[in-house]
This record gives C-alpha cells, sequence and structure tokens, in this order.
C-alpha cells in the first residue's frame, strides 16, 4: 500500500528537470554544482557528509535521500553519517540559543 506524502520520492529523479523553464541559469546552476563537490581540498565523501548534514538543518527529505547515498556510495558508513546528523542539530541548536542573547538584550532594554 502506497503512503501519499507531500514530498514524493519519485520527484528527486525529476531534479535535471529544473532547467527546463531557464535553460541557461539551469546550466549554470548545474556547472557550479557538479563543480563543487569534485575533489578539491576536501575528499568527495567528506563533501557528501557535508551536504548530509545540511540537508538534516535544511530538513530537505530529498536532499536527505540523495545525500544519504551518496555518502555510503563514497565510502562513508553509518556512524559518521550519523555523526554528521548530530553536528548538524547542535549547530542548529546552538544557534536557535545563541539568539536568546539578542533576546535578553531587547527585555533588558524594555525593562528599563
Amino acid at each position: 500500500m502506497e503512503k501519499n506524502t507531500y514530498y514524493n520520492p519519485a520527484d528527486l529523479a525529476k531534479f535535471g528537470s529544473i532547467s527546463e523553464w531557464q535553460p541557461e541559469m539551469g546550466r549554470k546552476f548545474f556547472d557550479y554544482y557538479g563543480e563543487v563537490f569534485k575533489d578539491g581540498a576536501l575528499s568527495e565523501r567528506e563533501k557528501a557528509l557535508i551536504a548530509l548534514a545540511v540537508a538534516h538543518a535544511v530538513q530537505c527529505p530529498y536532499c536527505i535521500d540523495a545525500y544519504t547515498t551518496d555518502s555510503l556510495q563514497k565510502g562513508a558508513d553509518e556512524a559518521q553519517m550519523m555523526e554528521a546528523v548530530h553536528v548538524a542539530a547542535a549547530i542548529k541548536a546552538g544557534s536557535a540559543l545563541v539568539h536568546g542573547v539578542q533576546m535578553m538584550n531587547k527585555a533588558k532594554e524594555v525593562s528599563m
């Protein structure tokens, strides 16, 4: 039995079609995207793990699917992948908490 979801997993395979309505910008994006993920100062495996962490931080189910597969194909193991997710979670939590300083500043300003 197929479950209806807002995000259709089959749509991930259609990612390349985003160029359809704007071919020039699509081509430029995919050229850039491809260049970013090549081996460089960081390995392709490291970049896949970063992408996996970011995918969780921005909560993109398509990206999570894509970079789970990519990380495994590039040689990452489950422990490395979960650790990357925890890094993303810690940064996301920390970024929410550090904004508490702004709240504290504003509360002090209003209270004076």
